[in-house]
């Protein structure tokens, strides 16, 4: 009777085991197809570091046709690739990676291109692009590039004191021109005083805040240039009348684009709330935009205009953004500012950026104007602000690519870790005598009680 009690038992543990076994085996075979088909991350790094921004979501979106990603690289090197190319091809159906050794198919890497270890190429069949590096603004660049008819270009305006693109210092330009270069725009210096006619192959002319009114030739032919369908951005500066010099006196310039819809007061804006702290109470903080399809994307990301005046904006131009309501308009204030001059000034929010499209139809005309010519230097656009997204997006807007406005990839935040000289101490203390000497002290003892 026993006996029989006992091979029953074993029978039931016996089909117990069989259906844990087929359970686990089932579950490993479910995981595996998952992982196979369903290739999904969680990015849970405090500046999403491993999470492909929006601008790369629209770019590989909006591809009609397949492209593949050639990387030439040694064979024993392919891993340390393949997680930010894994990203790309979970976006879109349309995108291929091909890893090829140079060493090993010498022909493709001739075919394609590729001249060193390392080399990326974008290749859509019909155009081929080089990304510059394993990195996230490269790469969408390469498919921007590949994916647009020829680079468009972006013209500065030179002559009047106007920000330049060589200059690298804390006013110059030269970080706004590497932005541009890296999203599929040409950058070009023109001036309108030895020939008062912008050159046909301007897409976008920016005046960068001048600090001479442009002559009446000059005026006629940015007139000329916008309504005939030209696309052009302002950047103006406050009229002040400081030590060494006087700035943003521009008043056949400011009648140009009030002609526009958008006027720019003779006033500097006075920002008095607690992100200013940062730049300096003179230099506006925005946090909040309206809902033109230039700014429709930038909610909860700061942009900085330095030295802003403000606008005023009526049809057919937009707002765009404004100052926030601890800012004041203050006329040619001495500096240091006191408090009677804020006492009497009148309160914000103002308009300091705003957009307008000149005429109808194809040959319709597209200007932004800004109260503020330092917002697109290198101190801002270096700075963990979003200027350099928000003129990126107004180019877009201007040269009507307006699927290519985005917030775009992040520099890798810097996160390191600050250890003082105690605090080294104590973990060499933790790590080095006291963790092994419990190991050492527990060994002993389960050895002494076994003994």
């Amino acid at each position: 009777m026993a006996s029989e009690f006992l091979k029953a038992r074993q029978t039931r543990y016996g089909a117990f085991v069989a259906v844990y076994l087929i359970v686990v085996i089932a579950i490993v075979i479910v995981a595996n197809w998952l992982a196979d088909h369903h290739n999904k991350t969680v990015d849970v790094t405090a500046n999403k570091q491993f999470t492909l921004s929006d601008e790369t979501k629209k770019v590989t979106g909006n591809l009609k046709k397949d492209v593949t990603i050639y990387y030439f690289e040694r064979s024993d090197a392919y891993d340390h690739a393949r997680d930010m190319f894994d990203r790309y091809r979970n976006l879109s159906t349309h995108i291929k990676v091909d890893y090829v050794d140079p060493e090993k198919k010498p022909d493709i890497a001739r075919i394609e291109g590729a001249r060193a270890m390392g080399d990326i190429i974008v290749d859509n069949g019909e155009k081929k692009e080089t990304a510059k590096g394993l990195t996230e603004e490269e790469l969408t660049g390469a498919l921007v590039r590949a994916s647009k008819n020829g680079a468009k270009t972006v013209c500065f305006v030179n002559g009047s004191g106007e920000h330049t693109l060589a200059d690298t210092d804390r006013d110059g330009y030269s970080t706004i021109k590497t932005a541009i270069e890296k999203n599929n725009y040409k950058t070009d210096t023109i001036s309108l005083i030895e020939k008062p006619e912008v050159p046909k192959t301007c897409s976008i002319v920016v005046v960068a805040g001048p600090k001479h009114d442009y002559l009446q030739p000059a005026i006629d032919a940015l007139k000329t240039y916008v309504t005939g369908g030209g696309r052009a951005i302002f950047n103006f500066d406050p009229v002040l009348n400081l030590p060494q010099e006087k700035m943003g006196d521009t008043p056949e310039l400011a009648a140009l684009v009030s002609g526009w819809g958008i006027t720019p007061n003779g006033d500097v804006i006075l920002d008095l709330s607690s992100a200013s702290r940062l730049f300096g109470q003179i230099s506006p903080v925005v946090g909040s935009y309206e809902q033109h399809p230039i700014v429709r994307v930038m909610q909860d990301n700061a942009t900085v205009y330095p030295l802003a005046r403000s606008l005023e904006v009526k049809p057919p131009a937009e707002k765009l953004f404004s100052s926030t309501n601890d800012s004041f308009s203050l006329t040619n204030p001495k500096l240091p500012i006191n408090d009677a001059e804020i006492a009497t000034a009148k309160k914000g929010p103002f308009v300091l950026g705003a957009a307008a499209t000149i005429g109808t139809g194809s040959n319709a005309g597209r200007i932004v104007v800004v109260g503020s010519s330092g917002w697109m230097a290198n101190s801002i656009m270096s700075a963990p602000v979003g200027n350099r997204d928000l003129a990126l997006n107004m180019m877009n807007w201007l040269t009507s690519d307006e699927d290519l406005i985005s917030i775009r990839p992040k520099e890798p935040e810097d996160r390191r870790l600050h250890v003082t000289g105690s605090a080294i101490r104590v973990i060499f203390l933790t790590s080095v005598v006291f963790l092994p000497l419990i190991v050492i002290v527990s060994g002993v003892s389960v050895w002494w009680k076994r003994r």
